[in-house]
């Protein structure tokens, strides 16, 4: 039996890259086809670029970049108006929604963590940018798997998706923790690492597994181990440079950096 926590109250993750579908590849794919359809070819790197933001306000960053849209006006004649990214969000979530059973695998570890932070007594919570229409696919397959935490918060269930903190503090009220330095917020994206430091969360970026590595397990392993080391280096720069208190490579690493956490807030400290 794990040991309780003695400060720390909860744990709220993000789901692609950080709890499922390593490399947090189903969202990518998605956001290049859709621009795809309407002439414009986008990377991954670009469509990954605002990852962890609500989908409509994905598609709206991923097309006011200077590139993007001055392709849009060249290909169309005119700006990407409001009605075009609405048009965008409405194509997106079919397609989503299509290709998301394939990519709900947990990351390996996670359900073995999940269960260590159960035996501490933690509440988990779970914050996402997908709407509450896809996560009703990925919830019960990721409960078969053995995660299943206390909420699942979407985009929608704030006026304002991350980086603002709103989420987090609605999955506080909703795991009814208080002050918020008693949660750590794990994600894989600087502006999931953002709304944690806005909301006065602790933070961890999760590198390996997530939007800025951006690979397959089985791509992962396949590259050079100097190419894994610089990839893994250039995710977790990024994610401290958006604030994050701690990196791990995988969410199943988490136990020790909360223990160290709960040290901390032993002694005083609280997320600055």
């Amino acid at each position: 039996m794990n040991e309780s926590f003695k400060h720390l109250c909860g744990v709220v993750l993000d789901w692609a890259g950080t709890t499922i579908d390593f490399g947090s590849r189903a969202p990518a794919s998605v956001f290049q086809e859709i621009f795809r359809q309407r002439g414009i070819a986008i990377s991954q790197a670009e469509a990954r670029g605002p990852m962890g933001m609500a989908k409509r306000d994905h598609i709206a960053a991923i097309a006011s970049t200077t590139r993007i849209a001055d392709a849009w006006k060249t290909t169309h004649g005119h700006v990407c108006s409001e009605d075009d990214i609405d048009a965008m969000y409405r194509d997106f979530l079919p397609l989503q929604k299509a290709t998301l059973a394939s990519h709900c695998d947990l990351i390996p570890g996670i359900a073995e963590m999940f269960r260590n932070m159960r035996e501490c007594e933690l509440k988990i919570g779970s914050s996402t940018g997908y709407t509450r229409e896809l996560m009703d696919v990925v919830v019960p397959i990721a409960r078969e798997q053995g995660y299943d935490p206390d909420c699942v918060l979407c985009a929608e269930d704030a006026p304002k998706g991350r980086p603002a903190p709103f989420l987090l503090f609605i999955a506080a009220m909703q795991l009814d923790i208080y002050p918020m330095w008693r949660i750590v917020k794990v994600d894989d994206t600087p502006v999931g690492i953002e709304a944690g430091k806005n909301a006065g969360c602790w933070t961890v970026g999760v590198t390996r597994t997530g939007n800025g590595v951006g690979l397959s397990e089985s791509e992962f392993e396949a590259l050079s181990e100097e190419e894994r080391t610089a990839k893994i280096q250039t995710a977790g720069e990024t994610l401290l440079s958006a604030g994050a208190d701690y990196l791990v490579e995988s969410a199943a690493d988490l136990m020790p950096v909360l223990r160290e956490i709960d040290d901390r807030i032993s002694s005083g400290n609280r997320p600055s």
